[in-house]
């Protein structure tokens, strides 16, 4: 069944792409145009390429869950550091 009336990419097509490593709908445009058009496949794409369809992007998900934390981990300890305490008319 076609995925993509656009470019005529159907859901093997789609699949093949995602198990050499297209693991999001982006990644599957870049391969094979697929959602770059009208954008109507895109949801389509979502949910042929779902949670278990790229191992490699289970593996990628704590790193990037881990980094994401340290960086608004990080931000939030320079935004703490860089407000000065309140002086003691201020706090009356």
């Amino acid at each position: 069944m076609y995925v993509c009336s656009c470019f005529g990419i159907t859901e093997q097509q789609v699949r093949q792409h995602a198990e050499t490593g297209a693991c999001t709908p982006r990644q599957i445009a870049g391969a094979c145009k697929a959602g770059t058009d009208c954008g109507s496949c895109v949801r389509k794409i979502q949910a042929l390429l779902g949670r278990g369809a790229c191992p490699r992007r289970e593996a990628l998900d704590p790193v990037v869950l881990t980094t994401a934390a340290a960086a608004a981990s990080a931000a939030t300890a320079v935004a703490a550091a860089s407000v000065p305490a309140p002086t003691a008319a201020e706090a009356a």
